[in-house]
């Protein structure tokens, strides 16, 4: 944890990433955040606050004090973690991964766990609490890792990839921190599933289609019944295309709020969307390479 040359009445100021993530992988194993602040001696609104955005214009914290970010950090997952808390999050995670080409027999080594029992993790309903924080862990290590760059063979990384993506399983992007160990939460493939444009989305980008978009698009067909096929068609074609411009603009818009320094959290609020969809707006529509050489 590296501290800033910012004074502060208190204390030096450092990185909260370190403690956020931290907390987080706390949190995976269904440590509430006031039995963290109660562990790390420091108050549950200086947690909460650098997890979450608390509203408009007031974003999470960056920074915290030295002190309480040695404090959060020196939290053991031994002695707050209960024994079994509910496997959603780690196995959510564990798909994740793969979906992003992670063998199962190579994410046993970052997992801390014989790799045997890492290809269990996707069918136990439950799973030790320490083992969701070391799952948490590797998870904000890999997710935007290369496996090939780990000495995963292109083929290998391909053949994962493609049963991860035959099992509808979904990537690390489609998550948020904020609710991949919630059993109700669902993966945001589009950035707008449960809509007819996230339908759109799934179509175009040849993403498997999650069931909340193939409801929205029976709804909508439902709702044009009374329409010719040839007025139909051209409805669609029109509901296609907006799904698409709509998103081109908004990875545009947002990088040029990024260039004058505003964050991903705050472009996203600014823009009225959720971090999530802007991310996968980013990723599905990279910079031009020409806008990179000007």
């Amino acid at each position: 944890m590296t501290a800033t040359n910012s004074r502060h009445p208190k204390g030096r100021l450092v990185d909260a990433e370190p403690a956020r993530r931290h907390v987080r992988n706390l949190m995976a194993a269904g440590v509430s955040l006031a039995r963290i602040a109660d562990a790390a001696d420091v108050g549950i609104a200086t947690l909460s606050g650098m997890l979450y955005t608390r509203g408009p214009g007031r974003p999470r914290a960056e920074q915290i004090r030295l002190e309480n970010g040695r404090r959060i950090i020196s939290v053991r997952a031994t002695d707050v973690a209960t024994r079994y808390v509910d496997a959603t999050g780690t196995r959510r995670r564990l798909q994740a991964l793969m979906a992003n080409g992670w063998p199962q027999l190579r994410l046993g080594t970052h997992f801390g766990l014989h790799p045997r029992y890492v290809s269990e993790l996707v069918r136990q309903p439950l799973v030790y609490g320490t083992t969701a924080v070391a799952a948490a862990a590797a998870y904000d290590r890999l997710w935007n890792e290369d496996p090939r760059r780990h000495g995963v063979s292109t083929s290998s990384w391909k053949k994962i990839r493609t049963h991860a993506r035959n099992n509808a399983w979904a990537p690390p992007g489609a998550w948020d921190d904020d609710t991949i160990d919630d059993p109700q939460a669902h993966p945001e493939w589009t950035g707008e599933c449960g809509t007819d444009r996230g339908y759109w989305v799934h179509k175009r980008q040849q993403l498997p289609m999650c069931a909340r978009c193939e409801t929205a698009h029976a709804d909508w067909l439902a709702a044009h019944g009374h329409l010719t096929r040839q007025e139909l068609n051209r409805e669609q074609f029109r509901a296609r295309a907006a799904a698409s411009g709509r998103e081109a603009d908004l990875a545009t818009d947002a990088r040029e709020l990024m260039r004058y320094g505003v964050g991903i959290e705050q472009a996203a609020e600014r823009l009225q969307v959720t971090k999530q969809h802007l991310q996968q707006a980013l990723l599905r529509h990279p910079q031009p390479e020409t806008e990179l050489a000007a």
